[in-house]
């Protein structure tokens, strides 16, 4: 308390009418406007936080499902073989991010099984290096990715594809590679027969449905080549890969290609970021229109406050020191709720994966069902720079709005204000 009555008088004055007086009822519907202000900035800047960190948390999660099956940074030839690929991957690593690499082939093809085709992208792999670079090792659900042996052409395929050809462990495929053969009758597609010797899931669809694993001695056979397609690294921070795709470009031999995962899916990714700044936008007007009910509580104080104010102008005070005391008040209300919002905002972010079941059990419905999406739970990354940021736009938008009625206040003439009383 003591250090309160050390404030100058403009916070004092300001505080005080931020609460509602005992005896003027106009004074308690005063505060109860400055309340539901107060109320709706919290609203505002609670749902803007939550909703953020379930699309930071989306984000994270789809791209977590994506690199489980895909490398950091992929390294190729532009004529499709790339004979020294261990040459490559030795320079690769003298870079202090590289932490892993892999040799791989990559092709188009055609799955068939009992009349029904599906288009694949086959990824020809060495069993034993691949989890050096992706997941994909751990995300087998049925068999074993370590059966991919030279000489035995077994696959691993997505669960949606193993799903769409209706087949199992055990179960004979047939790869139709896109290069054929020319023969005096045309051309002749190259077939050969793999059994199915392991089902991964990654999570994501279009890695699910469209992606089969053979060994890479395998694809160079199948697919014509002398040596793999090229190198898949794997680095210690993949928020970090187009930094070191720019590096790497300047130690290894510029006839080499090079691709970050974030190139791979720069479709998605701006489509997110798109999303994530128009959320950002529009509820920063719903922030923006509690705020700005500030205006029209100030401008109710100031026309019942104009007496009080009067006397402080005979006293001596300035028009800015009462300019002072009214933006003190609607600063004070913003303040306040932007501090109520972040609280309420931070709690719910970081309990969502408690909140969301509760409320789905106690309403008997299902937000996001298996059988519609991927993602069954709705996942959240509460990153602390976007509640600072949010909490920052909040603050300025009270300021704001609290100019114009501080300065008609300054403008209050004593004489008249005093007439009638």
């Amino acid at each position: 308390m003591s250090i309160i009555k050390n404030l100058p008088f403009e916070w004092l004055v300001g505080i005080r009418y931020t609460r509602a007086g005992k005896r003027s009822g106009r004074n308690s519907f005063i505060s109860f406007i400055s309340l539901i202000s107060m109320a709706g900035i919290a609203l505002g800047v609670a749902a803007l936080i939550v909703v953020l960190s379930v699309m930071n948390g989306f984000q994270k999660d789809v791209r977590d499902r994506m690199l489980s099956v895909l490398a950091h940074i992929e390294v190729f030839d532009a004529s499709g073989s790339m004979q020294n690929w261990e040459e490559v991957a030795k320079e690769a690593f003298k870079n202090k991010e590289v932490i892993g690499a892999a040799p791989y082939v990559d092709a188009q093809a055609m799955l068939v099984r009992e009349g029904v085709l599906r288009g694949v992208a086959i990824r020809g792999v060495l069993p034993s290096e691949e989890p050096k670079v992706s997941d994909v090792a751990s995300k087998v659900k049925q068999g074993s990715f370590n059966d991919l042996k030279p000489g035995e052409f077994n696959i691993v395929l997505g669960i949606e594809l193993a799903h769409a050809l209706s087949v199992g462990i055990g179960d004979k495929v047939t790869l139709m590679a896109a290069q054929g053969q020319v023969t005096p009758a045309g051309v002749i597609p190259r077939l050969r027969q793999f059994t199915v010797a392991g089902i991964f899931e990654a999570g994501h669809f279009e890695y699910d449905s469209t992606l089969a694993f053979i060994q890479l001695e395998d694809a160079e056979k199948m697919f014509r080549q002398d040596s793999p397609s090229g190198v898949r690294l794997k680095i210690t921070d993949m928020l970090q890969a187009p930094q070191v795709v720019q590096q790497l470009a300047t130690t290894l031999p510029p006839n080499l290609y090079l691709r970050d995962w974030t190139q791979q899916n720069s479709n998605w990714f701006a489509a997110v970021k798109t999303e994530k700044r128009m959320m950002f936008i529009i509820l920063t007007l719903i922030i923006a229109v509690a705020a700005f009910n500030l205006v029209s509580t100030l401008v109710m104080t100031v026309t019942d406050k104009q007496a009080d104010i009067a006397i402080l102008r005979t006293l001596g005070a300035s028009p800015g020191s009462i300019m002072k005391i009214f933006m003190i008040q609607g600063a004070l209300v913003g303040l306040i709720g932007t501090a109520i919002g972040i609280g309420l905002g931070v709690l719910v972010a970081l309990n969502i994966d408690v909140i969301v079941p509760f409320i789905e059990r106690m309403l008997h419905v299902q937000f996001l069902p298996k059988s519609v999406y991927v993602i069954t739970e709705l996942p959240s990354d509460l990153r602390w720079p976007d509640v600072w940021t949010i909490g920052g736009v909040a603050v300025v938008l009270a300021f704001l709005a609290t100019l114009y009625p501080s300065w008609w206040a300054a403008r209050v003439k004593p004489a008249e204000a005093l007439r009638y009383e």
